[in-house]
């Protein structure tokens, strides 16, 4: 019998040799210093080895049990190297179909038809931090609707409650994604509003000054000292009243100035379609300024450090706070002056809608309907643009006439 000793001492020169404990366990003392638990047996009239751990990660007492266990398996008829490999197929399955093997494969598949990469690595960015340690090495079609709610709850605890909801939304798709492949047989998020688990969020307006301050806040704009890219990506917000992120993005292959229009790409917009902005004369001089600047690269506003980034929110509302507006304007707040300002001078509702790019995004048809009513929101912009050249000058534009 092998003693504690014994195989501490025991050294392999040159060639592997074994060292007979009883009852068929043996160890494999190999010259690389390794030493490695074997039991020798007979199946079926042959002879076989089945491992069963390195010394001294599995001590003497230890093979020992082991050996015993096994020997148990061989009189019952079982070949326990058979039984190992079974094992570890079963368990190669399984973790091929855990949740977070079946959301990686589905992030592969889905990455493809997204054009937008920063969407792209945010979504896998998500899974891996939130999603995955809590059901990742869950089988996929073993997880219930309560495993679903306790993750999107833990989400939601650090205040981030809309990311929670996409979570959710993000796993119903990786579990219709499991079914169509035979990984899983129903998708346990469809159980799931996430009204009904997750706090309503409260809706938040943006901090906008009043339309009767925007004269001062213009004249302001054009006396900006700051960077000249930042004043007038601050002045084509104002003209375009679109999103900020849509604005930061803006690329020059979007941009037709002998057209006077600006087509933002859908992947670039909040709803997903593609929406024009008409460009008023002041709008187009805004931009054929712009274009002296930084007419050469692929932005329109590329940061100062990394051209091929753009510039961020923040540095518009920095600009916005050395002008004397912090806490009081955001670039998104020019948006809901030109609503108010266009409403009250008669601009027809469902025209200031299409040109916020509120319009009703649910039906596929609205893909194809982004250049409803192009010609009176055109005619709105140019008087727009006018009606904020005026101001900031001082002057104020009479009502607009409304045509009967």
């Amino acid at each position: 019998m092998l003693t504690v000793t014994a195989i501490n001492k025991a050294q392999a020169k040159e060639k592997q040799y074994r060292m007979p404990d009883e009852r068929g366990l043996v160890l494999l003392v190999r010259p690389n210093g390794s030493k490695l638990w074997q039991l020798r047996y007979r199946h079926d009239g042959k002879e076989k080895t089945a491992s069963l751990g390195q010394y001294p990660d599995v001590s003497l007492a230890d093979a020992r049990v082991k050996r015993d266990e096994q020997r148990k398996l061989v009189a019952a008829g079982t070949d326990p190297v058979a039984v190992k490999r079974e094992e570890a197929k079963a368990k190669a399955v399984a973790v091929a179909n855990n949740f977070e093997a079946v959301a990686r494969d589905w992030w592969n598949h889905w990455k493809y038809a997204r054009t937008s990469t920063h969407h792209v690595g945010q979504t896998l960015r998500r899974l891996e931090a939130d999603v995955f340690p809590k059901i990742g090495t869950r089988p996929v079609s073993e997880i219930e609707a309560p495993e679903l709610v306790e993750m999107a709850r833990e989400i939601e605890k650090r205040g981030a409650g809309e990311l929670a909801k996409r979570s959710l939304q993000t796993c119903s798709m990786i579990f219709r994604y499991a079914i169509a492949n035979g990984k899983a047989k129903r998708n346990p998020a469809i159980d799931i509003r996430p009204s009904d688990v997750l706090k309503a969020r409260k809706v938040q307006n943006h901090a906008r000054v009043g339309a009767g301050e925007l004269p001062t806040l213009m004249r302001k704009v054009e006396a900006y000292q700051g960077k000249p890219t930042t004043r007038l990506a601050i002045k084509l917000m104002a003209l375009t009243f679109v999103r900020t992120g849509e604005l930061i993005g803006a690329r020059w292959s979007e941009v037709d100035l002998d057209a006077a229009r600006w087509d933002i790409p859908g992947e670039r917009m909040k709803m997903k379609t593609p929406h024009i902005v008409p460009l008023s004369p002041q709008a187009i001089d805004v931009l054929r300024t712009l274009q002296t600047i930084t007419g050469d690269r692929d932005l329109l506003f590329p940061g100062e450090r990394d051209h091929a980034k753009p510039i961020s929110n923040n540095t518009i509302l920095k600009a916005l706070e050395i002008m004397g507006y912090q806490y009081q304007m955001t670039g998104h707040g020019f948006r809901g002056i030109a609503s108010t300002v266009l409403h009250e001078h008669g601009f027809e509702h469902a025209h200031i809608e299409a040109q916020l790019a509120h319009a009703e995004r649910s039906s596929v048809s609205a893909a194809y309907n982004h250049a409803v009513y192009l010609p009176q929101r055109a005619a709105m912009m140019a008087w727009w643009g006018n009606y904020l050249e005026s101001v900031a000058k001082g002057n104020v534009l009479p009502l607009r006439k409304l045509v009967a």
